[in-house]
């Protein structure tokens, strides 16, 4: 393999460990992110040690600045006496001084060495003095010295050759043979009587390494004690907060299987602190909704054995006066116009009336959950086609014209006939009825796992709302409007109790003067979910600037 070969194959082996190491990052900061945002007691540790760590290292930075100040204020005061004291030797060595270049070095040296021997006071520490004659006009070859002169700063050297000449003190690292030193360089003027024009200075340059191993020292200790309090924090934090998150999480899966059906379900109350009142207002709200739900069941069960039990009463009358309506009504002709007219009215209104009480029935069985489904595999067009001839003379009384869209394969599908032929007529049944005599179309669609049909009109439409009721019974948008169809009032809410049944659901839309439409979607198998609708709702020919969402009912899946 050639040196661009292995240089190649190098570069991909990186480029897919970084690959890994990226989708490994993600996977951690997906869980990460799912923990924080599920876990309260997460959240309040983690927020509690970025605040204590911020409140712990703005301390940290206090306490530091105050330690080196009050350290390096100390030196400084102990330098500067020191460095006055010195100041009065060196005048008492350098008295009489000569000029003379040599004489003068070795003056500057002997006093030196005379400050090294004397120490006059050690509270600053040790110390290397150095004696120049320096003045702003000498060059550097001019300029007599004893002692390490270009440790000084040259700034410092400007600052005690002013006229004034004060005392002044600087921090400044000298590079050593051993490494680097940092000094406190003390800088003052030396009063000559010998001589006017000699102008010599005295530069004392103490050494902070025990400074810097005292200040090296704290930091560690705070860095340290930092950590520990940190570790401190978080657990009494985390033990805090478990003290309020179990109970919050037991009270979590107390409501939860309550929610599930198990009404017995109780917190146990211990104490008397906050916790212990909100499980007994927990207990005692679940007591308030597990009586009233029995209530409603049972009232709910006498409402339905009200329903069932009058509906089948009424069959036995309502046999003896069809009975006799029928042999009225065939007789009809030999009574006078207006006696055959009601005898018409009679048999019209006992045909409703029958199938009201059809209705009833049916839908008290529902409401009960003892229909079962018979389901078996039919094509949903010969179902459609017969829901449409049922409906036919209806629709021709009405003037509309029912205009047929199926899809030229087989829509097989697991659903029984009877319940989805009832659902279909019905929507094209209610359809007739507010269509306004304008055409209502019947649309079907196949998909990989489920079939819709639609109906569709172009009546008066839906307010704002009323999608929402017209599952309701005995509901009707227009209670003034004429029906075409003589219906119970009841029509919609079977149909929508068929459709849940078959574990599928069924939508309304409508929009004030573009009509109404009707979706049913039903699984092709039972027991398998589907996904979306094969057919849109609001539909495709709905107008865009008032186009809305429709409005879902619940699907329920009955077993």
């Amino acid at each position: 393999m050639t040196g661009a070969g292995r240089v190649a194959a190098l570069l991909t082996r990186l480029a897919a460990a970084l690959g890994r190491l990226v989708a490994a990052g993600r996977r951690r900061s997906v869980v990460f992110s799912e923990l924080w945002r599920r876990s309260l007691q997460l959240r309040v540790v983690v927020s509690t040690l970025a605040l204590g760590s911020a409140v712990v290292f703005v301390l940290g930075i206090v306490l530091q600045n105050q330690i080196t100040d009050q350290l390096l204020g100390t030196k400084e005061e102990a330098a500067i006496q020191q460095t006055r004291a010195a100041v009065g030797i060196a005048e008492r060595e350098l008295l009489g001084t000569s000029e003379d270049s040599e004489v003068l070095r070795n003056r500057l040296t002997s006093a030196r060495n005379r400050l090294t021997s004397s120490s006059p006071d050690s509270s600053a520490g040790a110390f290397e003095p150095v004696l120049v004659n320096d003045a702003p006009n000498m060059s550097r070859d001019q300029v007599s010295y004893a002692g390490d002169y270009d440790a000084v700063p040259q700034s410092l050297r400007e600052f005690v050759l002013r006229p004034t000449g004060p005392t002044a003190t600087q921090i400044h690292t000298v590079e050593r043979p051993s490494g680097p030193i940092t000094y406190l360089i003390v800088g003052t003027p030396i009063n000559n009587a010998g001589s006017s024009r000699l102008q010599m200075q005295l530069y004392m340059l103490y050494p902070l390494t025990a400074e810097q191993t005292t200040i090296s020292a704290e930091q560690n200790t705070l860095l340290v004690g930092g950590l520990v309090l940190l570790l401190l924090l978080a657990g009494i934090t985390n033990l805090v907060t478990r003290q309020v998150v179990l109970p919050v999480r037991r009270a979590a899966r107390a409501a939860e299987r309550f929610a599930d059906g198990e009404l017995d379900e109780r917190m146990v109350v211990a104490g008397e602190d906050d916790v212990a009142r909100l499980a007994q207002s927990y207990n005692e709200m679940a007591e308030s909704i597990q009586r009233q739900i029995r209530q409603l069941e049972e009232f709910g069960q006498l409402q339905r054995r009200f329903t069932s039990d009058v509906s089948h009463e009424l069959r036995t009358p309502l046999t003896t006066v069809r009975m006799a309506a029928d042999v009225l009504h065939a007789s009809r002709a030999q009574f006078p116009a207006g006696l055959s007219r009601s005898t018409e009215l009679l048999v019209d209104e006992l045909d409703r009336f029958e199938s009201l009480l059809g209705d009833l029935l049916e839908i008290s069985r529902l409401d009960a959950g003892v229909e079962e489904l018979v389901s078996e595999y039919a094509d949903l067009r010969a179902i459609a086609r017969r829901a449409v001839e049922s409906v036919r003379v209806i629709a021709r009384n009405a003037g509309s014209e029912i205009v047929l869209d199926l899809p030229e394969e087989e829509a097989t599908a697991e659903v029984e006939s009877r319940r989805v032929e009832r659902i279909v007529r019905n929507l094209l049944a209610n359809a007739i009825d507010h269509g306004e005599g304008r055409p209502v179309e019947l649309r079907m669609a196949l998909g990989p796992d489920a079939v819709a049909v639609t109906v569709r009109d172009h009546g008066v439409g839906l307010r704002t709302g009323e999608a929402e009721l017209v599952f309701n019974r005995f509901w009707r948008a227009d209670p003034s409007r004429n029906r075409h169809t003589g219906g119970t009032g009841l029509g919609l809410a079977i149909s929508l109790e068929d459709a849940r049944l078959h574990g599928g659901g069924l939508d309304a839309w409508g929009e004030p003067g573009q009509g109404a439409c009707f979706r049913l979607t039903l699984p092709r198998l039972q027991d398998v979910e589907y996904g979306e609708s094969p057919l849109p709702l609001p539909p495709e020919d709905a107008h865009p600037a008032e186009e809305a969402q429709p409005e879902q009912v619940p699907e329920e899946v009955h077993p």
